[in-house]
């Protein structure tokens, strides 16, 4: 009587071992460096869209007597009003015809956020940055503006009106790796990993202390 035979699975030899390992590393080698250079791409393009923000900013306050939409009433062509309600998307419409187009609103890294060619129906779901409601013009280290990814005590911050005054907030990971850009009323952008908007012992200050989310 035959005994029947053993068909368990074949352990991986060290050579089959040692191929396997090269081939992950020469993979990494090729295609690495790509994706390395696609996020830097992307945070650049970011970059460049909040710098196309701050000269929109910059113009539509030397037009409106050094104050920004979020200072000059409604009635008188701002968004103070609009903004105290959260209404991030309407306060960049009244910069319509100083922002190029409204695609630039939504930063290349964002996969909640679809880029727009409409300002009419612009909503909070076509922008991925968020605006400083109380900076003036007067103060070069004031924050316009930034990516909306915001992170405060461990939690996601959610749409509306965000009192930063005294807290510290970081970013998500899904955009720049934990990382953030904001705009600076001066016009520059800074990519800086955790701030504040009031004094913070150890961390980036500066002095805007309410943001509004999209």
């Amino acid at each position: 009587m035959k005994m029947g035979q053993s068909h368990g699975r074949r352990a991986f030899t060290l050579v089959e071992g040692v191929v396997v390992v090269a081939v992950v590393a020469v993979l990494s080698v090729v295609f690495l460096p790509g994706l390395m250079r696609a996020k830097t791409r992307s945070r650049i393009h970011c970059v460049g869209n909040l710098k196309e923000v701050g000269i929109a900013f910059r113009i539509w306050e030397g037009d409106n007597g050094d104050k920004y939409p979020m200072q000059v009433p409604v009635a008188l062509g701002g968004a103070r009003e609009l903004i105290a309600t959260g209404n991030v998307a309407g306060c960049f419409q009244v910069m319509s015809n100083e922002v190029s187009a409204p695609k630039i609103l939504t930063c290349p890294e964002d996969a909640r956020h679809k880029a727009t060619t409409n300002w009419a129906g612009l909503n909070r779901l076509d922008m991925s940055y968020f605006i400083g409601s109380d900076v003036a013009e007067t103060d070069p280290q004031g924050v316009l503006s930034g990516d909306a990814n915001l992170v405060q005590n461990g939690r996601v911050v959610a749409a509306g009106r965000v009192d930063l005054g005294s807290n510290s907030v970081s970013w998500t990971r899904d955009r720049h790796q934990r990382m953030g850009n904001i705009l600076m009323t001066d016009g520059s952008v800074q990519t800086v990993g955790r701030i504040a908007f009031t004094n913070w012992n150890g961390v980036a200050c500066f002095p805007t202390n309410t943001v509004v989310v999209p």
